[in-house]
């Protein structure tokens, strides 16, 4: 009986400490290798921040000449002299080329001596006419002779009225064997060369001049953005109108990537029924030529700016079957789920209009991976920058 109490005591003695062997082999796996869902998660944070946001809207245009003039000639005559340089900058009222003017100078001298004869036959019709009057006066002629004189004089003075048309005409085709730049531009490739004839009904220019500084823009937008736009118009009016940015297509939004800054010249008084689309046209200055005609660029047309906003990065939203949330972050280095109203996004950020106040720290990376109430591990909190949109 001693021999079978001393094997139970040895048994349970052996139990007891494989038992405990067992749960320090299990606290100690544990230990090293813990389960992830204890663990807290590792995230980036942004603080949401009271900012000024502007609204703009972006749309795809065509740079357009301020004014594109052909250059044709008005009369006919050989081409004797050529004034400007493919490529030339040129002002109004330069000089581009020349039309053999002797036939047209002989006209006009033509019609100077044909005046000055004709003027001639009115004062002598005109002391004429004194003489009968006197004579009618004193009943030595006969008042029908007076008149008939009278008439003669009215005759010369329309003949001289006459005349004088004439002239302003040779004058006129005269001034046209000179070929001015009706416009400030630049000139483009001359397509007729010196001493050919040209005639006033040549289809071919002698050369096109264009408009470049300033030069315009014709962009399009939705049909959507038009109560927006005809209240920036208005708003900004005094100021020159609502300020674009153009860009190129391959470009972003970046200081040096900028083509041109201007302003709104026009809104198209229709929408076209066709693309659901309105029409716009935007002049820039264009000093440094980095917009050329025909070119097509990508176009950023500012509204407004909303004022005092808070802001938090894009990826702080979540959307979930009741709208939108964040997820806030905790003194304790919890997390909490918050229910938001964005008013509106922008590239970079979003703008909330309920939901967040400033100073809060939102989860802005890794929050497909929290629950309420989880653990954190936070990075740096960061600021949100505000871009258009």
């Amino acid at each position: 009986m001693k021999r079978f109490w001393i094997a139970f005591l040895c048994a349970v003695v052996v139990v007891v400490g494989l038992v405990w062997l067992r749960t320090v082999q299990t606290a100690a796996k544990k230990a090293a290798h813990p389960d992830p869902s204890t663990l807290p998660v590792q995230v980036s944070t942004a603080v949401a921040t009271r900012t000024d946001v502007p609204l703009t809207v972006d749309g795809i245009g065509t740079v357009q000449a301020l004014n594109t003039v052909n250059i044709h000639p008005m009369v006919d005559g050989p081409l004797v002299e050529i004034r400007f340089r493919e490529g030339q900058d040129v002002k109004a009222g330069d000089v581009l080329a020349r039309i053999d003017p002797r036939t047209y100078q002989a006209s006009f001298d033509q019609a100077v001596a044909k005046l000055a004869q004709d003027q001639a036959n009115l004062e002598n019709a005109k002391r004429d006419l004194v003489r009968y009057e006197k004579l009618a006066k004193n009943q030595y002629t006969t008042a029908q002779q007076a008149d008939t004189q009278r008439s003669t004089v009215a005759q010369d003075e329309a003949i001289t009225r006459q005349d004088q048309a004439q002239i302003d005409s040779a004058r006129t085709n005269l001034s046209y064997t000179t070929i001015r730049a009706p416009v400030a531009g630049r000139t483009g490739i001359r397509q007729v060369d010196l001493g050919n004839i040209v005639h006033s009904t040549d289809t071919t220019p002698i050369t096109v001049v264009t408009t470049v500084k300033p030069i315009a823009v014709v962009f399009t937008l939705p049909q959507q953005t038009l109560p927006d736009v005809t209240a920036a118009i208005e708003d900004d009016r005094a100021s020159g109108g609502p300020s674009v940015v153009a860009l190129p297509q391959n470009g972003d939004s970046s200081a040096h990537d900028v083509l041109g800054r201007g302003n709104v010249l026009v809104l198209d008084n229709e929408v076209d029924p066709n693309t659901g689309t309105i029409k716009l046209k935007a002049i820039f200055p264009n000093p440094g030529l980095r917009l050329w005609p025909g070119a097509f660029v990508n176009v950023r047309l500012s509204l407004r700016v909303d004022h005092g906003v808070v802001t938090v990065p894009i990826a702080s939203v979540q959307r979930g079957p009741q709208g939108a949330y964040v997820y806030t972050v905790n003194p304790d280095n919890t997390v909490s789920r918050h229910p938001i109203t964005v008013a509106r996004q922008t590239e970079d950020v979003a703008i909330v209009s309920t939901g967040l106040t400033q100073g809060q720290v939102v989860v802005s990376d890794g929050a497909s991976r929290l629950t309420d109430g989880s653990h954190i591990h936070a990075l740096q909190p960061s600021a949100p920058t505000a871009a258009s949109g």
